[in-house]
């Protein structure tokens, strides 16, 4: 269970491109509490994420680079277990630190993940059902289960409006990304059977199928920012994403004189930049917002 291969499947850092999706949920925030952030942090970003990313890599098996590495060692029986442990443990200390409504989610989010990747299921490779449940999951639901433990809210609060409204933008922002985490999977994905949206789109189609909801997804934050805050956070928001839109542009250039550009290097930049630029801008937002920087002046 505790062997190197089965903790490297964890893929813990790869929670640092799932981070976003929390901090927006920090920076919205009414009700914080320091313990309740650290402990929301944990759960999902040590213990909820690495369990998922472990039991998907138990049953995909993959031989070619997966997200967040770009070597996999060989799966063990250990690993298996390992995931199972990680779950657990995101479950009962969501109970005990946070709350049961909290808890509760954490037990959902886990059971999709393995209903994504779990061969008797296998969301996964059925191309629409995969790609809205992984969006709706990992964005809307995850985005509302931030928010009620991180503010310790009842259902009835969490669906209200003006939460659900930035919770569905998560999502749409993840439509358009989560093709893109398939682009350089295509020949693993098509031999087990896994006929992704990426794989049916084509390399050429999945790129202009990203930058058509990326498109919409920023223009619903340009709204968003303009209307519950002001029109400065809808432009600082564009500016945060310069960055990404950049280098997607020069990668899909690339692709075109060459679809072998299409691999794992350039995924990973492409999510490394846009997650990191996200962060610091919610980190940014939260400060700037909530008049924290205020009393630094």
């Amino acid at each position: 269970m505790f062997s190197l291969s089965s903790w490297l499947h964890l893929r813990i850092p790869f929670s640092w491109f799932l981070l976003p999706v929390f901090l927006f949920s920090v920076a919205i925030s009414p009700n914080l509490n320091p313990d309740r952030l650290l402990w929301v942090f944990i759960i999902i970003h040590l213990f909820l994420y690495p369990a998922s990313n472990g039991y998907n890599s138990y049953f995909d098996k993959d031989e070619k680079s997966i997200g967040g590495l770009k070597n996999p060692p060989p799966v063990k029986m250990g690993l298996y277990y390992l995931a199972l442990l990680f779950d657990a443990l995101a479950i009962v200390l969501g109970f005990l630190k946070i709350s049961a409504l909290f808890a509760g989610m954490l037990l959902i989010y886990g059971l999709i993940s393995k209903a994504y990747s779990h061969p008797t299921i296998r969301l996964k490779k059925y191309p629409i059902g995969g790609w809205l449940v992984t969006a709706l999951f990992q964005g809307c639901f995850t985005f509302l289960m931030c928010y009620a433990g991180l503010n310790n809210f009842d259902l009835e609060t969490i669906l209200k409006p003006h939460v659900i409204t930035p919770a569905l933008l998560t999502t749409m922002m993840l439509l358009g990304n989560y093709p893109m985490t398939q682009v350089y999977q295509h020949e693993e994905d098509a031999k087990r059977g896994d006929r992704t949206l990426s794989l049916r789109l084509g390399i050429r189609g999945t790129f202009y199928f990203t930058a058509l909801v990326f498109g919409l997804a920023v223009a619903g934050f340009f709204f968003y920012f303009n209307h519950y805050y002001k029109i400065s956070y809808a432009w600082q928001f564009l500016m945060a994403l310069s960055p990404t839109l950049l280098f997607f542009s020069y990668w899909f250039l690339q692709v075109r004189r060459n679809e072998s550009a299409a691999n794992y290097s350039h995924t990973m930049w492409l999510n490394l930049i846009s997650s990191t630029s996200l962060n610091i801008f919610f980190i940014w937002f939260f400060l700037d917002s909530s008049n924290i920087l205020d009393a630094f002046k």
